[in-house]
């Protein structure tokens, strides 16, 4: 069997962008991937255009083989565009292969451990009312983890301008008042998206009692393990962190000194289900569980219950579509075959492949326009993370 052609797909779905990847062989066998550098998919792209040039004629089967010359394959290796073009290419090839074989992928990945993935809900909110309407929507269908998406700032009349301190001192009485409504047996995440500094984060922890918050996902900037590292010292509650890092290297601090209690590994992002597996060893070993990144669409929640499918530590997936929101990632029109939440878990299937069906058709017909994230400015006019 032999690659005959790859086909990019970035498309406009829901609220936010996505890019499909197709391989193509010989054998009429067809794979499909997805990249998970959202907003920045022209860049991903390009960079498939160029591994294009030495994977057209190659097996698609020898999996691992291509991954390392994909990424060993210029002088300048690694980086999220690459990694990211990587990650896209290296899902589809399972595809091929979990079709080829007409097996599911979860068996080239070892096997089987277990019978449903469980899900976390991601809950978005900008007022309290709204935290606490959805909660309870969650609550009343079954949700047992909420991991919360703060958009605070959105209620105001200037809806670029985020004040760490504001936000700080309304986040604690909000999530005082939620844990009350929840009681002790939901499991509560919350993610800063990377925007407080070491002692806003500090002072943000000590204003919520003890048990309010379960897990706070990527409160700082993840490039320096050595401010993690600090971070992890000053405070009491586990950290999620891993969703931006783009290859088992990156990780590897963060595990190997346990800075991190849950790895944030997005399959479309690491460098695929080649990369995410290495990761998932790594973490094993450190006792460190994995709670995957998933709020792109089908082919990432798809790989990411095939590597939850064959990982022994694996804690709960991410869900952005759920009872109290529709996100609109996994619209039907693009994807008429996908994984089907069921409650709040994904049974795993025995379909060959990833079980994802594409519409090409519909893709093609639509105009693809860039989507830019929200630019967040402070009160002094300096810039600060989304």
């Amino acid at each position: 069997m032999k690659i005959t052609n790859i086909k990019t797909y970035p498309i406009r779905i829901g609220g936010g962008v996505q890019l499909v990847v197709k391989v193509e062989t010989n054998k009429g066998i067809y794979g499909y991937g997805a990249s998970g550098l959202s907003t920045r998919e022209l860049a991903v792209v390009g960079a498939i255009e160029h591994f294009k040039g030495f994977l057209i004629g190659k097996d698609p089967r020898r999996i691992g083989a291509l991954w390392q010359e994909m990424y060993r394959g210029q002088y300048f290796e690694g980086g999220r565009v690459l990694t990211a073009a990587i990650s896209a290419i290296d899902i589809a090839l399972y595809d091929i292969k979990g079709k080829d074989l007409g097996v599911p992928v979860y068996e080239l990945l070892g096997g089987k451990q277990r019978d449903f993935v469980g899900c976390f809900a991601s809950l978005r909110f900008s007022t309290f009312d709204d935290l606490i309407s959805k909660a309870r929507i969650l609550l009343n269908n079954g949700w047992e983890v909420l991991r919360l998406a703060p958009a605070e700032y959105e209620a105001q009349k200037d809806t670029s301008l985020f004040e760490p301190r504001i936000s700080i001192n309304q986040l604690s009485d909000w999530l005082i008042e939620l844990r009350k409504e929840t009681g002790k047996n939901v499991l509560i995440g919350l993610d800063y998206h990377t925007r407080l500094s070491i002692p806003e984060t500090v002072n943000f922890l000590q204003k919520i009692p003890v048990g309010t918050l379960d897990f706070i996902e990527e409160p700082i900037r993840d490039e320096s393990p050595e401010a993690y590292e600090t971070l992890r010292k000053m405070v009491n509650i586990p950290f999620a962190i891993g969703e931006e890092f783009a290859s088992k290297w990156q990780f590897l601090p963060f595990l190997e000194k346990n800075i991190t209690q849950y790895a944030r590994v997005d399959v479309c992002n690491v460098g695929g289900l080649t990369e995410s597996k290495k990761v998932a060893a790594i973490a094993e070993a450190h006792y460190i569980d994995l709670m995957p990144h998933n709020p792109l669409g089908p082919i990432c929640t798809a790989a990411s219950i095939h590597l939850a499918a064959a990982c022994p530590n694996f804690a709960c997936l991410e869900e952005v579509n759920t009872h109290a929101e529709q996100m609109g990632t996994n619209d039907k029109e693009f994807y008429p075959v996908q994984p089907q939440l069921e409650g709040t878990k994904y049974k795993v299937l025995d379909t060959p492949g990833l079980g994802v069906e594409f519409n090409e058709e519909l893709a093609m017909q639509q105009r693809f326009e860039i989507l830019e994230v929200p630019r967040l400015k402070r009160n002094d006019g300096s810039f600060n993370n989304w």
